[in-house]
């Protein structure tokens, strides 16, 4: 009994020391007041009114001295003139008293300022940030919509640790709205990347905003959770401050940073692009050009018929009354006789001399003149076939003298944009004032589908990365021979910032140390370097800049880095204007060092990984080019000797092998063939003397063009000199032969020749060039067959008459073996040329084929009209590159995987800098410039295709 009374006195004087003391700390002074504040918060006993604080002042700060607020909730304060002028300057719409000490303001006006860079291209959205932070830190009437939910003790201080911070979704929605496109300048992407985590609304940013930083990371240093309504009967309202919108004009908002800002507006809109014309027929959707080309089809069809009918009809009656004169006589013995007449006629009879009432042939002025001048040129060349033949290849040997001066361009930008071209002198004034745009060597490194849904999986693993590390190690460790000295990479890299490479590699998260991969946290490093890339020290590259992890990576959706599947790694190397000069030959030799490292050593290390490599240097494109053009002389060999053959066997006449070694034309078809490669060589000379560098199409289709070309007037010539009777003298036969083919030829060859030529006033280099050298070649391969071809012609016919072997033309047949030949000079048509005149001219001349193949003609040319309208123009870099080439991968994979595209320059002219000059509002995009300025018209266009910008 007396332990129990023990106890309740006890226990009474305790509860008695309670109430003492609350009494003594309500009559206390402010400081204990905290500490009564504190004390409630945690008891859940805090004052939500106006005019009251939810924190107040510093109390500690963390190991990575971000400070902490105290949990007192008490009445705001009046801060004097000095704290007050601050407050209003950063915060105007808090007023009179404050939640904040002017520490605490401090601390808000170095966090703040932090963003400032990344927002200030619009002024509302600055506005509505800061508003949301000032509201949070010094708000009067703080208590209103944050609430502490938690503290934890820092030297032996209550510090907050969470809160509550309401906040209306009007107010997230507007200042979302504000900012969600604008752009942080320096690296052309949203600002809400950096300060938002790529939020993509008003919640994400705001989640992100409250996350708890992590030590010597930026960020909150206690949880911030945001909601949009306060509990019932907590007495508590949802901060609602008024959200600026970026369409105020009075806050200036850039176009750039804000679609809807009246800079926009006041910019006259992009011309609207006018849709292609459509004609809809039910279901069918037809563009109005194919609609009317097919009416016009149409109309022209039924009009070749209704002619076709009609003149068939009158052709009937007309028969129809000669008819009794036509019986008079057998039909077919007339037919026969005729026929016969018409074959026995020379050529030169049948079109130069006496009009017969039969078949009546004119001829224009113009063949008239040429069959006159080929009769007369004809005889002379059978006459003097060996000065003509040594005239003809000694003018064209001349011109091979050129190739010694022979070069070829491979380098991309000389074949395709003319030196005169706007592109070319703009890039010329660029290199030459601002430095050429550094040289790119890149390996791409992806991942392989997996098996089983075709998915690419995350490249972003441990082993991955590892093996990264031991490329790169090979790759620092690569030089390459020039002159004597050993290059390595950086001897030649780009070093914007100290001695580092700025390569750009996700190993840069770890300072390109494969050390730091285990210390720095390994993946989870990488993956958290992917969100803060641009505000982290450990995640800053060891050249000291940022590296934006879309540089880096590939294969990846929105700003999903951590599911790339693809690792991009470029090295920059630096560049010069002179391509000839030490620096650029450096570099060369290093790509090429590069490259075989690849090749040899990176790919299979890769493969064995069940990876992809692909890789490219600066030099690869010329480099393959020079290898293609190499590669095909093989295959442009081969084909001459196939039309060697082929024209070895129809030049000659049907074989017999008792005849064959006199009939053959071997050693003629390799004589034109020669003549062909040069003509060819010839047009090649002749502009490489006069400096014309040849391209890679010049190697690879002209050949085959003239060979084509030379190949059909070879044969027509040989076939029109074979028709000619044998009883006539050879110069005879060969003047008839020329006057019978000689005006078609030149007629035909001329327009190749003018065709080819009218290229030559094409602007892009590489089609100029080639229309160049095709127009000289195909005038030369002209030029030689009536000239060189018909004097061999002659030496030909002239050793067959003398019963010659051919290519043996020493070797002669004896008298005896060559009478019992009675084969010989007994030329019977061949197999196709009895096909082309009984059978294939017989079915062309019936009435009903010819309708047929006039429509599908027709139809044709009209099918082409209407397909040339879907021609895309562009020029893909891999076309023109061999198949086998390693760049088909690489272009494969840039098109996969890379969202990097090509620079893009702005160069301003006689720009004046000075404070007094307004350029500067012509060129910038942030408040009070130019609504037409240069970066406003760009933003303004890139949001359409096709627009052209004007200044």
């Amino acid at each position: 009994m007396k332990l129990s009374r023990r106890k309740i006195k006890f226990l009474q004087s305790i509860s008695l020391f309670q109430v003492l003391f609350i009494l003594c700390v309500v009559r206390a002074e402010r400081p204990d007041a905290r500490l009564l504040a504190t004390s409630n918060s945690v008891a859940g006993e805090v004052k939500h009114v106006e005019e009251f604080c939810a924190m107040y002042d510093i109390c500690g700060a963390r190991s990575d001295r971000k400070v902490l607020n105290c949990p007192y909730n008490i009445p705001s304060v009046k801060p004097d003139d000095l704290l007050s002028s601050k407050v209003q300057s950063l915060c105007p719409t808090i007023t009179g008293n404050v939640c904040c000490t002017e520490d605490q303001f401090d601390t808000l006006r170095t966090q703040v300022q932090q963003a400032i860079p990344f927002l200030v291209g619009c002024p509302a959205c600055l506005r509505n940030f800061l508003n949301l932070f000032c509201e949070l830190t010094c708000s009067p009437n703080q208590s209103l919509f944050i609430n502490v939910t938690s503290v934890s003790k820092v030297s032996n201080n209550l510090t907050v640790d969470g809160i509550d911070y309401y906040i209306t979704d009007t107010f997230g929605q507007g200042l979302y709205e504000s900012c969600k496109d604008v752009k942080f300048g320096t690296m052309n992407t949203r600002a809400l990347d950096f300060i938002g985590g790529g939020a993509q609304n008003f919640k994400d940013w705001f989640a992100f905003i409250g996350r708890r930083a992590a030590a010597n990371l930026p960020g909150s240093p206690y949880t911030i959770k945001f909601w949009p309504s306060a509990p019932e009967l907590s007495g508590m309202i949802p901060m609602n401050v008024s959200a600026y919108s970026c369409a105020d004009g009075s806050l200036g908002c850039s176009c750039g940073d804000c679609t809807s800002s009246p800079v926009c507006s006041s910019t006259a809109p992009p011309p609207h692009k006018s849709s292609s014309c459509s004609v809809k027929m039910g279901s069918l959707n037809a563009k109005c050009v194919d609609f009317a080309l097919a009416i016009l089809y149409i109309i022209l069809v039924s009009l070749f018929f209704g002619w076709g009918f009609f003149h068939r009809k009158r052709e009937r009656s007309r028969s129809f009354r000669m008819k009794p004169l036509v019986n008079a006589m057998d039909g077919s013995e007339l037919h026969s006789v005729e026929r016969q007449k018409e074959e026995n006629l020379p050529m030169q009879v049948q079109m130069l001399g006496t009009p017969r009432t039969r078949n009546r042939i004119q001829l224009s002025i113009v063949q008239g003149y040429m069959s006159n001048f080929y009769r007369k040129y004809g005889k002379w060349v059978a006459r003097n076939p060996t000065l003509v033949l040594s005239l003809s290849m000694a003018l064209v040997l001349l011109l091979c003298l050129g190739l010694i001066r022979f070069e070829v361009e491979t380098r991309p930008e000389k074949l395709w944009v003319g030196p005169g071209s706007r592109a070319a002198e703009e890039k010329l004034f660029f290199d030459s004032h601002l430095a050429p745009f550094y040289r790119i060597e890149e390996l791409i490194l992806a991942t392989i589908p997996d098996t089983t849904h075709g998915n690419l999986p995350s490249i972003v693993t441990e082993s991955n990365i590892k093996l990264l590390f031991e490329i790169q190690k090979k790759i620092d460790g690569l030089r390459a021979n020039y002159s004597g000295s050993m290059i390595s990479l950086t001897d030649i890299c780009m070093k914007p910032l100290g001695q580092d490479c700025a390569t750009q590699s996700v190993l840069q998260y770890f300072k390109m140390d494969p050390k730091n991969f285990d210390d720095f946290g390994g993946v989870e490093h990488v993956k958290y370097c992917f969100q803060h890339y641009t505000s982290t020290e450990s995640c800053m590259s060891a050249f000291k800049g940022p590296l934006d992890p879309s540089t880096a990576l590939g294969g990846f959706s929105g700003n999903n880095y951590s599911e790339a599947s693809a690792f991009v790694v470029t090295y920059p190397v630096n560049n010069a204007v002179d391509r000839e000069g030490n620096e650029t030959k450096k570099a060369v030799a290093w790509e090429k060092a590069f490259v075989q490292l690849a090749k040899d050593e990176l790919l299979p290390m890769v493969q064995s990984k069940n990876l992809t490599l692909a890789f490219s240097s600066e030099s690869s494109i010329e480099e393959e080019l020079k290898r293609e053009s190499t590669a095909d002389a093989i295959t442009i060999v081969i084909s001459y000797l196939v039309m060697f053959a082929y024209i070895s066997l129809t030049l000659g006449d049907t074989p017999h092998l008792s005849s064959f070694y006199i009939s053959s034309k071997v050693l003629l078809g390799l004589s034109g063939v020669v003549l062909v490669m040069l003509s060819v060589l010839g047009s090649v000379g002749f502009f490489s003397a006069i400096g014309v560098k040849s391209t890679l199409i010049i190697m690879e289709v002209i050949p085959f063009l003239v060979l084509a070309v030379g190949v059909d007037n070879m044969c027509i010539l040989v076939h029109a000199v074979k028709r000619q009777q044998l009883e006539l003298p050879l110069e005879t036969r060969i003047s008839n032969a020329l006057v019978e083919v000689g005006p078609s030829i030149t007629l035909a060859s001329l327009s190749e020749v003018l065709a080819f030529a009218v290229g030559s006033f094409i602007p892009m280099p590489a089609c100029r060039v080639f229309s160049m050298f095709a127009a000289l070649a195909v005038l030369l391969d002209f030029l030689l067959q009536i000239t060189a071809f018909v004097a061999l012609i002659v030496f030909d016919f002239l050793r067959a008459e003398d019963k010659r072997v051919d290519c043996i033309p020493c070797l002669k047949l004896s008298s005896s073996y060559a009478d019992s030949d009675k084969g010989i000079g007994q030329r019977k048509p061949g197999l196709l040329a009895r096909y082309m005149k009984e059978v294939h001219a017989t079915i062309l001349s019936l009435w009903g084929v010819k309708i047929a193949v006039i429509s599908l003609f027709v139809a044709f040319t009209l099918a082409s009209i209407a397909l040339c309208t879907r021609i895309e123009p562009g020029l893909e870099q891999k076309i023109v590159l061999p198949r086998d080439s390693y760049l088909q991968g690489y272009f494969n994979n840039i098109s996969e995987h890379l969202r990097i595209g090509p620079p893009l320059y702005f160069v301003v002219k006689n720009y004046n800098y000075s404070s007094e000059s307004r350029q500067t509002n012509q060129l910038c995009s942030i408040s009070q410039c130019d609504s037409n300025s240069l970066l406003n018209e760009v933003e303004l266009s890139s949001h359409f295709v096709d627009i052209q910008i004007k200044f």
